[in-house]
């Protein structure tokens, strides 16, 4: 296939099937490796919560089943993210044209499988359960809250889970992001996940804040899930859940617990944009 020149970037809303809902991603698509603050300025200029550069290893595009895949926000890399390896996951199937029904990113967070879903697509991902903690001091202060007194903590998904009682505090929640920014003892956490019961046919609904990485508030968190899977499979005592993401752009997804190690997230995705980055 002929790529042309330049770098081939992509805009995709994920975890929906409506343009400007879901979380919207950049998806670069890179035949060689790209330097680390190359990639960090690119993000910076997409100015999403996280574009995924993404690498062929073995032949083109088309061709392989094995990528290459880094994210970062504006500000930092990160080691996992969901919504964006949905995002690429998608590219590759439908606007790359690869006719495998399964393709491998090699990335940080190990292997992660992507394969195509009546759903959408299917992410394998690695469980992070939390475990409890105290709450950091300031935490409860930034997010407006009273209680309760411990949270829980993803030391794998450097993310803190904070359970609350219902579907309205949920969304009654405005952090106060300075001062969110100012707790700097978070016990290498990056991110709050807040959750509580979900409506109607949701088993759970969460939000997701992630001052620190450059993102007050991230619409569709896919790396959360991670987290919260194994945290609602101990509350509800099931495998497989359906969850909203409770931002304003709002996003769906169908989480299931595969095994200790593994959980699967299945979602759509709609392509907003696409081009050429010429550098």
């Amino acid at each position: 296939m002929h790529e042309g020149p330049g770098i081939r970037f992509f805009q995709v809303d994920s975890f929906t099937e409506r343009p400007f809902a879901g979380n919207p991603a950049a998806v670069c698509l890179s035949r060689t490796p790209l330097p680390e603050r190359l990639m960090q300025k690119i993000a910076a200029e997409m100015n999403l919560s996280e574009t995924a550069f993404v690498l062929p290893l073995h032949g083109s595009f088309d061709e392989t089943t094995v990528f290459r895949i880094r994210w970062f926000t504006p500000r930092v890399e990160v080691p996992l993210c969901g919504h964006a390896t949905l995002a690429a996951a998608s590219i590759l199937f439908s606007e790359v044209d690869n006719q495998a029904d399964s393709i491998v990113f090699e990335s940080r967070s190990g292997r992660l499988k992507a394969r195509r879903s009546p759903e959408g697509y299917t992410l394998d991902f690695p469980s992070n359960p939390p475990r409890p903690h105290p709450i950091p001091d300031g935490i409860l202060q930034g997010l407006g809250i009273r209680g309760p007194d411990s949270c829980w903590l993803s030391r794998e998904a450097e993310m803190l889970l904070v359970p609350l009682r219902s579907y309205e505090e949920v969304l009654s929640i405005s952090p106060d992001y300075p001062r969110l920014l100012d707790v700097s003892d978070r016990d290498g956490a990056m991110g709050i996940i807040i959750t509580a019961p979900g409506p109607d046919r949701f088993d759970f609904c969460s939000r997701y804040f992630g001052p620190w990485e450059g993102i007050n508030e991230d619409p569709v968190t896919g790396s959360a899930h991670t987290v919260l899977a194994p945290y609602w499979g101990n509350v509800l005592g099931k495998s497989f859940f359906t969850a909203l993401q409770a931002s304003e752009r709002t996003g769906i997804l169908h989480v299931r617990i595969v095994s200790r190690e593994r959980v699967e997230l299945t979602g759509k995705a709609k392509l907003v944009m696409k081009g050429r980055l010429y550098l």
